[in-house]
């Protein structure tokens, strides 16, 4: 049962990160492009757990974590480049 929420929720992320994408390719602006750019980080990173979960393969939890902080430190990093203060 719970495997099959999982692949349900994983459907459901994967159409969301396609939706997520179109609006990073159509944004008017950079802070559109950008916010679409963190959702599908966001959303990346719930398949590296979901991935984990299918695998029994705990160290990519870690990869996850990895991969969480320095999208967000990128994601800074670019908001403030692109409102002038770094």
């Amino acid at each position: 049962m719970a495997d099959t929420v999982l692949l349900v929720s994983a459907g459901i992320v994967l159409l969301s990160i396609v939706i997520t994408f179109v609006r990073f390719v159509l944004g008017p602006d950079y802070m559109n492009r950008l916010v679409a750019f963190d959702a599908m980080t966001i959303m990346s990173l719930s398949i590296i757990v979901m991935t984990a979960w299918f695998l029994d393969r705990m160290i990519y939890l870690d990869v996850a974590l990895v991969y969480g902080l320095l999208s967000f430190l990128g994601v800074i990093a670019v908001a403030r480049y692109g409102e002038g203060e770094l």
